[in-house]
């Protein structure tokens, strides 16, 4: 039996409605924050990418197939897997950063394991190790066709923190 059937509860009766028990992170200090920085970012917006998922130490960030993010055989062009995968790294770092810090990618290596094939592309990055100046981040780039998600590349990452003067 499932908790919706009343036999699994005390007293039996109708569900009780959903509660939420928590923010949404977009509605967060850091949600703003994070939101605010990748609406700046112009390669983000050229290729039609889109925050996704924003929570601390993880990211992920979605760009849907268009003929103009491709290679030669239709595939998405790999500097998309690589320009997600470096900007939700980026972010995934950002988002355990104090708030007047910024983040800058110090370095990163991208794995291309198979072609981008599918109607979209995500990179969901996380928090590896978090350090005083450097932040390691891996990210994983999915194609999606349909309801299925295969992993096509991914990326090891190393982000600073940029203090202000």
């Amino acid at each position: 039996m499932k908790w919706s059937d009343p036999r699994c509860r005390p007293g039996g009766g109708a569900v009780p409605a959903p509660v939420l028990l928590f923010t949404p992170m977009v509605e967060t200090e850091l949600g703003r924050r994070v939101h605010e920085s990748f609406a700046r970012q112009g390669l983000m917006r050229s290729i039609g990418a889109r925050l996704v998922d924003v929570e601390p130490g993880r990211v992920v960030i979605e760009v849907p197939y268009a003929g103009t993010l491709t290679q030669q055989n239709g595939f998405f062009h790999a500097a998309v897997s690589a320009a997600i995968g470096d900007t939700a790294g980026g972010y995934a770092a950002y988002t355990l950063m104090d708030p007047a810090d910024d983040v800058l990618a110090v370095e990163f290596k991208i794995n291309l394991l198979r072609p981008a094939v599918g109607e979209r592309l995500t990179a969901e990055a996380v928090v590896l190790k978090e350090g005083r100046t450097l932040t390691v981040c891996q990210s994983t780039i999915r194609a999606h066709a349909g309801d299925r998600a295969t992993t096509v590349a991914v990326m090891m990452q190393t982000n600073m923190r940029m203090r202000p003067s």
